[in-house]
């Protein structure tokens, strides 16, 4: 079966170094970074994605992220990556193009899949990806 990976979006982490961030995760699912679970920091827009290659629940572990004190401290906010919907990145420096957006998170290193829309804000640094319904390609 082709069932795809858990995923959890962590997004304000400028707050909170990468290796910071692995070792909090560690903590938090009691997986290994690597082993268990991978992170991919996208740092132009302060957000991470990590990726469990072991089975997790998922929920579950976001729900911790969200109780977690340090998690609180670094004001780092975590929840599922669903393809089938949109998700806002923000603190985008104005360099970055909607293609750098759009490859970035077509790529399947990254966890992502199908971009439907890129709409960038520039006054406010964000942008909303929204991704193509792959329920709908059976």
């Amino acid at each position: 079966s082709t069932e795809t990976l858990p995923s959890v979006v962590f997004e304000n982490i400028q707050g909170c170094s990468p290796k910071c961030l692995c070792m909090l995760l560690e903590n938090i699912s009691g997986l290994a970074v690597d082993e268990d679970f991978t992170v991919e920091v996208i740092p132009e827009i302060n957000v991470a994605v990590a990726t469990f290659t072991k089975s997790i629940d998922a929920a579950e572990f976001v729900k911790k992220c969200s109780q977690n004190k340090r998690v609180k401290e670094f004001k780092v906010t975590a929840r599922l990556l669903e393809l089938t919907q949109s998700i806002k990145a923000e603190n985008i420096p104005a360099s970055v193009s909607t293609e750098y957006i759009t490859v970035y998170f077509e790529s399947a290193r990254n966890g992502g899949g199908p971009v439907s829309d890129v709409q960038l804000f520039p006054e406010e640094n964000s942008a909303i990806i929204t991704f193509c319904d792959r329920k709908g390609n059976a």
